[in-house]
C-alpha cells in the first residue's frame, strides 16, 4: 500500500490543487490528511487563494481515497462541507503488520508520545515543519506544511513498503 501525506493545507485552494496533482501523479492508494484542512486559524496569516468552499469541493472528489483526522483547526462547520470523516482526534492504519497513529500533532507528537510500540509509526502535523525520525523505535514523521510551512518548503510525503520520503511540493 502506498500512501501520501500531508497536513496543513488551511485553506488553500491554490496548494490544494497543487497537492491534488502530485497525489495523482504518485498513484498513491490513499490521501492521508492529518488535520487543519479548512480553516486558516487565528495565528496564521491567510494562504494563498484561501476559498474553503473551493478546497472543500475539491478533496471531496477524492473522499473515497481520503483518511484524515481532526486539527486544532478543524470543526464541526468544517465537517459540514466535507463528505470524508474529519472529527475524529486519532486514527490508526495497520500496514505490513505495523500501525501508524495518525493524529494533528497538538496533542501527541514527538514531546508526548502516543501509547505505541517500537517498530510503530506515528504520523502528526501542527508545526509546519517536516520532520522524518525514529524515538525510542517508533519511526515519527511530520510531513510539513502544504500551504503555510515554518521551514520554507511546502512539503508532503510518500510511505511506500514502509519506506517514509519527504518531498517538496
Amino acid at each position: 500500500m502506498k500512501l501520501f501525506i500531508a497536513s496543513d493545507l488551511h485553506g488553500s485552494f491554490f496548494y490544494a490543487k497543487k497537492m491534488i496533482e502530485k497525489f495523482e501523479e504518485s498513484n498513491a492508494d490513499y490521501l492521508v490528511l492529518l488535520g487543519d484542512i479548512l480553516y486558516h486559524g487565528p495565528r496564521n496569516d491567510l494562504p494563498m487563494e484561501y476559498d474553503c468552499k473551493k478546497v472543500a469541493e475539491l478533496l471531496n472528489r477524492y473522499k473515497d481515497k481520503i483518511i484524515a483526522v481532526r486539527g486544532n483547526c478543524d470543526t464541526e462547520v468544517d465537517q459540514m462541507l466535507l463528505e470524508f470523516p474529519i472529527l475524529n482526534r486519532n486514527s490508526h492504519i495497520l500496514i505490513d503488520g505495523a500501525r501508524i497513529f495518525l493524529t494533528h500533532g497538538h496533542i501527541f507528537n514527538i514531546d508526548n508520545l502516543p501509547n505505541i510500540c517500537s517498530g510503530d509509526y506515528l504520523f502528526y502535523g501542527h508545526t509546519h515543519k517536516s520532520l522524518l525520525g525514529n524515538i525510542k523505535g517508533i519511526t515519527v514523521l511530520n510531513p510539513g506544511s502544504i500551504s503555510l510551512p515554518k521551514d520554507n518548503m511546502h512539503s508532503y510525503a510518500i510511505m511506500e513498503n514502509k519506506k517514509i520520503e519527504i518531498f517538496e511540493l
